[in-house]
């Protein structure tokens, strides 16, 4: 007997470094499009989207729609959240099968789960629909299934070889418009136009799901898709993150869709996962990607130590790393890079180096996740067989948690240093290098020297520039993505990390790049510095009375001098604000966040005593005031995002 009513639904605890982005379920939707023709209705449920509390939202659904099977897409994270709306639907009659990485490689675990009917291994469009057409799993090949007290696992099933004879993923099933708070207010969607990986990393899934080969569609296909979700999202403008785990795996075809891109001239601004190798070989298909929009790029750098990237088998050296940045910001591209601490013979001072290391290659965006070895890795098999993983909650392979044992670093250890790399790395001038790429990129300025400063009489570089106020705004987004993410990993340990993360921030570096570059020359700002005159502005961070670091900012009437991060406090300044990290202390009470800005302003404004300091903030008030209303007004006359 078949199945007729299908739910997909994706749990809501995907977290971690390496699902920060990877927001939408297509891999349901691609199911869906396989299936849509064989079923009475089916329906796909990201309770992600949906409104808390989850359990709640998911047992509405269940009883609403009434499926009588359920399909569920797992990461490691979502080990408990899965199992949870497994026995959901069971208790409501429905079957069950499981999906994706985490299942593929603990099908017995799963299955020893009485609310676990099936465990679908790899890609499932092929297999889920067999599975609803039969109505069982017997002889289906790449399905894993509980009979009576045996678990059954069906021989391997050949990779799809041609993907170009899959469905797009039915985006008409969507129940939600996806953004990324980084993306301005751009719609958001994601494209996958290969699968699987060349590469051999033994801390990756990829080798095991794939087996290291790496099948590609045609950039035809691809462009096709393209222009399907530009359809679907009304021609507005968009992000749209490429999934692949190595999408240059095959650069002429690469080249190829930037080609076909070029003749669209779209409004898309695509992200994509890049190994540093095909990048450094391959300069032209990088100024060809830039060009067209491709301008975002996230490589895995993992350690500036050989002994690391051979014991990982990464296959690559430092010397890749800096070519491969050096040909992406020459068109103005933003080089981002991931790297991997607590690998079993690195050192708490090897580790300490990352930071400075990714500031050297010239990445403007890192991430520092602690070694993870998931399930079904080389990674994880080498631990397990020397019986160093001593967590039992898969919730907690996030690359944020430590969950084996270290030679030389301590758990606890191992976790304050993936804050304090964090802290050491986004300091002030890293996010203004970003914008000095953004319009560079913006302005098709390939002849200038990446690492130039900018000239005040560059006109059409000037005109580029975004306002004070939208810069702040940006920033804003920022530190609230920041602290969302930290609290949901770190818990209670968030405020400590908090703490270790302001002391370890200054970093003269931030002096000599805002001198050279001049902030003035990236920010519109001439309106507010001519009204807030020369002076000298500090911010200072607090700890139980104690200054722990201060952000000081010296301007004239025309320029911002510099900037500079110290630790502690000086004298001088003539605008003094004093915050304290007390009143920014998440303890799991949902506060009114009115209340918290009233009081924080207050405290901030009591800060200056004396007569130069009152009058230097009311000059500043003036000017941020003057500047506020007029990006209120350019805002409401829809000339800004």
């Amino acid at each position: 007997m078949s199945f007729r009513r299908i739910l997909l639904i994706k749990p809501s605890g995907r977290h971690g470094i390496s699902f920060a982005f990877d927001m939408i379920p297509t891999g349901l939707e691609y199911i869906a499009a396989h299936i849509e023709d064989v079923v009475d209705e089916i329906n796909i449920v990201d309770l992600e989207m949906e409104p808390k509390p989850i359990q709640q939202a998911a047992a509405g659904l269940l009883d609403s729609l009434k499926p009588d099977l359920v399909g569920i897409s797992m990461s490691s994270t979502e080990h408990t959240e899965g199992l949870e709306l497994a026995q959901m639907a069971k208790k409501r009659g429905a079957m069950t099968v499981l999906g994706g990485y985490h299942p593929t490689a603990i099908p017995d675990e799963l299955l020893s789960h009485p609310q676990v009917d099936y465990i679908v291994r790899g890609e499932g469009e092929q297999k889920f629909k067999e599975l609803v057409i039969k109505g069982d799993a017997k002889g289906i090949k790449g399905i894993s299934y509980r009979d009576g007290n045996e678990i059954i696992h069906n021989p391997e099933r050949d990779f799809i070889k041609d993907l170009d004879s899959l469905s797009f993923p039915a985006r008409h099933l969507r129940r939600y418009k996806y953004y990324l708070s980084m993306a301005r207010g751009k719609e958001h969607d994601i494209i996958t136009t290969s699968r699987g990986c060349w590469g051999r990393c033994s801390f990756c899934c990829e080798p095991t799901m794939s087996n290291s080969h790496q099948r590609y569609r045609s950039p035809e296909n691809v462009m096709a898709e393209i222009l399907e979700i530009v359809k679907y999202h009304d021609g507005k403008p968009l992000s749209i993150e490429i999934t692949d785990p190595h999408f240059m795996g095959k650069p002429e075809l690469v080249e190829r869709l930037c080609d076909l891109l070029a003749s669209h001239k779209l409004d898309i601004g695509f992200t994509a996962k890049v190994r540093p190798d095909s990048m450094a070989k391959h300069p032209e298909v990088v100024r060809k990607m830039i060009a067209v929009g491709i301008a975002h790029f996230e490589m895995g750098i993992e350690s500036p130590n050989m002994r690391d990237l051979g014991n990982t088998s990464k296959g690559v050296s430092p010397d890749i790393h800096i070519t491969a940045v050096n040909n992406i910001k020459k068109w103005g591209g933003s080089a981002g890079g991931t790297f991997v601490i607590g690998l079993p013979d690195q050192t708490e001072e090897e580790i300490l180096e990352f930071p400075a290391y990714a500031k050297k290659l010239g990445i403007v965006g890192s991430a520092f996740g602690i070694a993870t070895p998931y399930p079904g890795t080389k990674f994880y098999e080498e631990l397990d067989t020397k019986g160093l993983i001593f967590e039992t909650d898969w919730n907690r392979f996030d690359e944020m948690h430590s969950v084996y044992n270290l030679k030389h670093i301590s758990s606890e250890r191992i976790e304050e240093l993936a804050s304090i790399c964090m802290a050491k790395f986004w300091t002030v001038d890293t996010f203004f290098e970003r914008e000095r790429l953004r319009i560079i990129r913006e302005n098709n300025m390939w002849s200038m020297d990446a690492e130039a400063p900018i000239k005040e009489g560059d006109k059409q570089f000037m005109d580029k520039r975004l306002t004070l106020m939208e810069f702040i705004r940006q920033r804003r987004v920022d530190i609230k993505f920041s602290l969302s993410a930290g609290t949901q990993l770190q818990g209670d340990n968030f405020n400590k990390h908090m703490q270790q993360f302001f002391e370890v921030s200054p970093d003269p570096s931030v002096k000599r790049y805002t001198e050279k570059v001049g902030i003035h020359n990236l920010i519109k700002m001439s309106r507010f510095l001519d009204l807030l005159g020369p002076q000298t502005t500090q911010i200072t961070m607090r700890s139980d009375g104690k200054p722990l670091v201060s952000w000081v900012i010296k301007t004239t009437k025309n320029t911002v001098e510099h900037i500079q991060v110290i630790p502690g406090k000086m004298d001088g300044a003539t605008i003094d604000f004093d915050a304290e990290l007390n009143d920014f202390k998440i303890n799991g009470q949902q506060r009114s966040s009115k209340i918290n800005n009233v009081r924080l302003v207050a405290k901030l404004l009591a800060s200056n005593k004396g007569i130069k300091n009152q009058l230097g903030l009311c000059r500043l008030i003036a000017a941020a005031g003057i500047e506020f209303t007029t990006y209120l007004g350019t805002k409401n006359n829809g000339n800004s995002e």
